[in-house]
């Protein structure tokens, strides 16, 4: 889980045509949020035949948030239709505790929205659904695929759409709030949260840069059973980070049996390594603060720091 999810490409900033950009440049509040930007970035740029655009596109990093954040407003509402529907977060969503869970394969859907405290990611997760043949797999390649940015930006009145996974879960059990079974063009998830970003910042710099820690608020606890191994990034302060979910988005390949070697592929700052350990009891890791830290390696494997109390013992 992550703001991860948060990991949205730059370019749905610039979209299909089908958001009516053109439109959207021309919007007197877009023009007006982003005078400064261009005026700074393109100076040099004669306008005309979309170069002033393309100008833009090219500094998508360098964009101020008041202007990236405005677009994005005028992008959504341009987009909106009287078929969307808003976001489905649930009032009061129920705690389940999932077991089994190593080595599963899930996916999650995260819709991206304005709200008075920043753009939000709110997720879903598909554990425990879609594959009654086939448990350790709940997000099968044939539904997964008519799960689609453009159908789901259609659909549902948001900024931006990410499909995140597939992915493997590498804890045996989790226990977190979840909503009720939601259906994305015929995959079933439940709610699991929302990551937040900070009010002020863009999805241009939503990105998890590897190596790089963030905070994600959530309420979780997650437990992996002694005799197991767990698959540690070690940062340069010694402080352990434990896998909870290995990626497939970048490396295709990779799986859970594959986890022991990885460190072959990795290359972390200096200072910073990986490790297997073989667990002599079980080890717990949970939100006694109300946040847990995460970090991913470069090739997205997410990992939840052992600091501020969130776990049981140092592994």
């Amino acid at each position: 889980m992550r703001l991860t999810t948060l990991i949205l490409p730059a370019l749905l900033l610039f979209g299909g045509a089908a958001m009516a950009q053109d439109t959207i440049v021309r919007d007197f509040r877009v023009v007006k949020a982003c005078a400064g930007d261009v005026a700074t970035l393109c100076a040099g740029v004669e306008p005309g035949d979309g170069r002033i655009k393309a100008c833009m596109k090219d500094n998508m990093s360098k964009l101020s948030a008041d202007c990236v954040d405005t677009f994005l407003t005028a992008m959504a509402a341009a987009r909106e239709t009287a078929a969307t529907q808003p976001v489905p977060v649930p009032d009061t969503p129920e705690s389940m505790t999932y077991e089994n869970l190593r080595g599963v394969i899930y996916c999650e859907v995260w819709l991206f929205r304005n709200t008075a405290d920043g753009i939000a990611g709110v997720y879903y997760n598909t554990s425990a659904l879609n594959n009654s043949a086939d448990v350790n797999n709940t997000c099968p390649a044939d539904a997964w695929a008519k799960v689609t940015v453009p159908s789901l930006e259609a659909d549902f009145d948001i900024l931006a759409a990410y499909r995140n996974g597939p992915r493997g879960w590498t804890m045996d059990t989790i226990t977190l709030p979840v909503g009720p079974v939601e259906s994305f063009d015929g995959l079933q998830a439940r709610w699991m949260g929302q990551g937040l970003l900070p009010k002020g910042t863009s999805l241009t710099s939503a990105h998890m840069n590897p190596y790089t820690p963030l905070q994600s608020h959530r309420k979780s606890s997650m437990t992996f059973q002694k005799g197991k191994p767990v698959f540690i990034l070690e940062d340069a302060e010694g402080t352990p980070w434990v896998m909870q979910a290995f990626g497939q988005l970048v490396d295709t390949s990779l799986t859970y049996d594959g986890l022991t070697d990885l460190a072959s592929k990795l290359n972390p700052p200096t200072g910073w390594k990986y490790r297997v350990a073989v667990l002599d009891q079980d080890l717990t890791i949970s939100t006694p603060e109300g946040y847990n830290w995460i970090v991913q390696d470069e090739l997205q494997n997410t990992y939840d720091a052992c600091k501020d109390n969130a776990c049981s013992f140092q592994p």
